[in-house]
């Protein structure tokens, strides 16, 4: 053999197991970035705060405290789902730093790293572990404790006559993007928006980032017990496990239009993002919604059926690519069109229209062997229309 033909063939070699090694290799879809690189350490608490529990903030500030224990947030760490994601994905010890953000919050301790990339720490049994406090998730001081100055809490007024040092948050969606900001600019890695890239897709947009608006609604209280009454925000962040809050954005149109030919209907429907700067869904690539048609003869079974699927669809090995995107971006119509043959032997008796939010894909729920308690998909619309026989 020539030794230009043994080259060839070795480095042939080396690019199969290459793209071999790239197939089996763990995925690491975002970038470690600085901010959420380690848990939040905590030296000192302003005075009369002893702890970091919620509990310490229920008896002046009741109202926020019985919302947020009915949120995501709150549920962070509990999440059924997310425990068997993220042990599914090997339990990375970054997961905990959004999740669990305090570092009392965290069995182990955070010594360092073996890695440029930060994906693999040096863990030491956490001796300030605080089982309970694991379990409050983010919880309350995550966003209100002065991150460059302990000894003080932000809040939208900054008083001075608080029980606690109180410093004015300038801007409060700057509290989201510790976590709900993330970036990948690995060369493997062509993802345009990255998972929990919400704040990407509306720069990408061109509008304002304005988080607070949509997911902490205003209300007029005393933001705590025996204050003024004062325009303040509902500390909620309801998003895509509300069916309210995704219906509330979507704006859905049903319409039969002219028929295209004799013995023969259509329908169109037409979806338009009207409340979400993001896309609509957004979050995780798993989520996604489904317009579907479906007509039904005279006992009800199903005789045509056509579904369109709003989603990312993303290459994850040998490289990680986005491919296309058919989510809805906001104020961009799309539209739908189901043609069918009316009248004569067999004719539809019914159509019925269906718009649905999916929090996560039928394959991956197997994959991982996620047996979920609550459903993984709700109606966003549903519309049932009797055919009449011409």
């Amino acid at each position: 053999m020539s030794s230009r033909r043994r080259l060839a063939w070795t480095l042939l070699a080396a690019l199969v197991a290459f793209l071999a090694w790239r197939m089996v290799r763990p995925l690491h879809i975002f970038e470690v970035a600085d901010r959420f690189a380690l848990p939040i350490e905590v030296a000192t608490l302003p005075a009369p705060l002893e702890g970091l529990s919620a509990e310490g903030c229920a008896t002046c500030h009741p109202a926020i405290y019985a919302e947020w224990r009915s949120t995501v947030h709150h549920q962070a760490w509990d999440e059924p789902y997310y425990q068997v994601d993220r042990h599914f994905d090997g339990d990375q010890q970054v997961c905990l730093n959004c999740h669990t953000p305090f570092a009392a919050q965290q069995r182990k301790r955070v010594l360092g790293f073996r890695d440029r990339a930060r994906w693999d720490p040096i863990l030491a049994p956490n001796p300030d572990f605080d089982p309970a406090l694991q379990h409050e998730g983010v919880t309350c001081l995550v966003c209100h404790l002065d991150q460059t100055d302990s000894g003080a809490l932000l809040g939208p007024y900054g008083e001075v006559d608080a029980p606690h040092p109180t410093r004015r948050l300038a801007d409060p969606n700057q509290v989201c993007f510790r976590c709900h900001v993330v970036d990948n600019r690995r060369w493997d890695t062509r993802l345009r928006i990255p998972p929990c890239g919400t704040v990407a897709e509306i720069r990408a947009a061109g509008g304002p980032v304005d988080c607070v608006s949509c997911h902490m609604p205003e209300v007029a209280r005393p933001a705590a017990e025996g204050g003024p009454v004062r325009a303040g925000h509902r500390h909620i962040w309801r998003g895509g496990h509300d069916p309210a809050t995704v219906r509330a954005a979507l704006k859905v149109a049903l319409t039969e239009v002219a028929r295209p030919s004799s013995g023969e209907r259509a329908f169109t429907l037409t979806l338009t993002n009207t409340g979400a700067a993001h896309a609509l869904p957004t979050g995780t690539p798993d989520r996604h919604l489904t317009a579907a048609f479906r007509l039904l003869d005279d006992t009800g079974r199903v005789v045509r059926e056509q579904t369109h699927r709003l989603r990312r669809t993303i290459l994850w090995r040998p490289f990680i690519v986005d491919l296309w995107d058919t989510r809805l971006l906001r104020h961009q119509p799309r539209t739908y069109t189901f043609r069918f043959p009316d009248g004569g032997p067999g004719a539809p008796a019914t159509l019925v229209v269906i718009v649905r939010y999916h929090l996560l894909d039928e394959k991956r729920r197997a994959r991982i062997g996620y047996e979920n308690k609550k459903p993984i998909a709700y109606d966003l619309f549903r519309r049932r229309i009797a055919l009449q026989r011409q």
